[in-house]
């Protein structure tokens, strides 16, 4: 079965997302790699507060249709109650969401962007020029990070203006067509100062789809 960062983009929005990336990088040797992760974790605590929140609410409720005051009645239907959703909440993330802060979910997103930019080798390109453009579905997130190279010329803000532009149009129900804005926006912000060399290569892959959180 697919994740939900599978089905995120079709395959032709895929496949034209890759073009995209393989067009921009004629101009430029900087390294474009978008990203789509299904979830930057996995919100496990999320699962046990929701199962907490509504084991209580449905013990409290079945005990007064019963008309029960019994301390002991309480607690097991509050255990069996707790048990079923706090699974139920494991096992469908999106139920998770009004237990989980905002804040929370953005600094998770943040700290994967980091950890995927790492683990994909973004920090290993030869003139230290990755950029990875992360999209986490799940928390309909997204981060744009530059390598070292890049930053020490662009100014790291720009690229708000990236993730903003990325984020209105998933919002607006065009992820593909959003994203290879983005990586074109990218290019235009690197391209005048790290402009393709006669020997570069494309040392990174030009679309990563990562699975579920862990």
């Amino acid at each position: 079965m697919k994740n939900i960062a599978q089905t995120f983009l079709s395959k032709d929005e895929q496949n034209a997302l890759i073009e995209c990336v393989v067009d921009v990088e004629k101009q430029t040797s900087g390294e474009i790699v978008p990203v789509i992760s299904s979830m930057s974790y996995d919100y496990s605590r999320a699962a046990h507060l929701g199962g907490l929140t509504l084991g209580i609410l449905t013990a409290v409720i079945v005990a007064m249709l019963l008309g029960r005051e019994d301390m002991w009645v309480f607690l097991g239907l509050f255990m069996a109650a707790y048990v079923i959703f706090s699974r139920l909440l494991a096992a469908v993330p999106v139920l998770k969401k009004p237990f989980i802060s905002k804040r929370e979910m953005r600094e998770e997103v943040e700290e994967a962007a980091v950890t995927s930019f790492y683990l994909n080798g973004l920090h290993r390109t030869r003139d230290l020029t990755g950029i990875i453009i992360y999209v986490s579905v799940f928390e309909r997130s997204v981060q744009v990070l530059a390598d070292k190279g890049i930053n020490d010329k662009v100014d790291p803000k720009v690229w708000d203006e990236v993730v903003e532009m990325i984020t209105e149009g998933i919002k607006a129900g065009r992820p593909g067509e959003a994203m290879c804005q983005g990586v074109r926006r990218c290019g235009e912000l690197i391209t005048e100062h790290f402009p393709i060399k006669h020997d570069d290569t494309d040392e990174l892959p030009n679309l990563i789809i990562e699975g579920d959180a862990h």
